[in-house]
């Protein structure tokens, strides 16, 4: 079952040039999506929060499926983790109704949209 984050990165992709685009795009979405679940659990919006965290979540599992593993040998694997452990954190801020999970979810992802930028030289 598909979210409705990624329907809607889906039906953008068409205008997008480049896959390494819909990526960063998706990256993203996790830095905001997580932000507003981090605010929802400030606010006390619990509802709102699994909203947020599920989406996100989302968002990693479709990276975990779009992961070459013929190609990314080793870095494919590498992800394969890290995209689950986000996954991990992401499922204890839910659990635990606690922002620090998010906060390292945040860090990490500001880093993979770093890291992607110089593999990739893209740009939004």
């Amino acid at each position: 079952m598909r979210s409705t984050a990624l329907n809607a990165y889906a039906q953008n992709a068409a205008r997008i040039e480049s896959p390494e685009k819909l990526v960063q795009m998706l990256f993203e979405g996790v830095l905001r999506f997580t932000g507003q679940a981090k605010k929802c659990i400030e606010d006390g919006d619990i509802e709102k929060k699994v909203y947020w965290i599920n989406r996100s979540i989302d968002i990693f599992a479709e990276l975990i499926n779009s992961l070459n593993y013929e190609k990314g040998g080793e870095v494919a694997n590498y992800l394969n983790g890290l995209y689950s452990h986000q996954i991990y954190l992401l499922s204890m801020a839910n659990l635990e109704n606690t922002t620090e999970p998010l906060e390292t979810v945040i860090t990490v992802t500001k880093g993979l949209i770093d890291a992607w930028k110089d593999v990739t030289g893209t740009q939004i």
